[in-house]
C-alpha cells in the first residue's frame, strides 16, 4: 500500500484555501458594487414616488387652488378665473400687494406647473397680474 506523503495534502489544503480566499475576495467586490446600485435605485425610485405624488394630483390641485381663491382676501382683489381641462387662467388687472403677496406665496410653496407668470407693478400698492397653472 502507497502512502500518501503529508506534503502534498499540505499543498492541496493551501491551493483549497487559496481558491476559497480569491473567490470571497471577488463575491465581496460584487456585493459591494450590487449595493451601490441598489443604494442609487432606491434613492431614484424614492424621488420618482415624491413626484408622482406631487404632479399627479389633478383633481386634489383643482381643489386646493378652489381653495386658496376662494380666500376673502383674492375676494377683493378682483381676480378673473378661468377654469379649462387641463389648465387655470387667473388674471387681475389691478390687485393689491396683500392679496399678490398671500397668493404667490401659496402658489409658490405648492406643487403648481405654473406655465406663465406676468407680473407689472402699476404703483407703489397695485399691480397687473397674470398667471397660468397645468396639471
Amino acid at each position: 500500500m502507497r502512502v500518501i506523503n503529508p506534503i502534498y495534502i499540505g499543498l492541496l489544503l493551501m491551493s483549497i484555501l487559496a481558491i476559497g480566499i480569491f473567490s470571497l475576495n471577488s463575491a465581496k467586490s460584487d456585493l459591494a458594487e450590487v449595493k451601490k446600485t441598489f443604494l442609487e435605485t432606491s434613492k431614484v425610485a424614492i424621488e420618482l414616488s415624491a413626484l408622482k405624488k406631487a404632479y399627479l394630483k389633478n383633481q386634489t390641485s383643482e381643489k386646493y387652488l378652489k381653495k386658496i381663491l376662494s380666500q376673502k382676501i383674492l375676494k377683493d382683489a378682483k381676480l378673473n378665473v378661468k377654469f379649462k381641462k387641463n389648465s387655470i387662467s387667473l388674471q387681475s388687472k389691478e390687485m393689491d400687494r396683500k392679496a399678490l403677496n398671500f397668493l404667490m406665496s401659496k402658489i409658490l410653496n405648492g406643487t403648481y406647473n405654473v406655465t406663465s407668470m406676468k407680473i407689472k407693478k402699476l404703483n407703489e400698492s397695485k399691480a397687473s397680474f397674470e398667471m397660468e397653472i397645468r396639471w
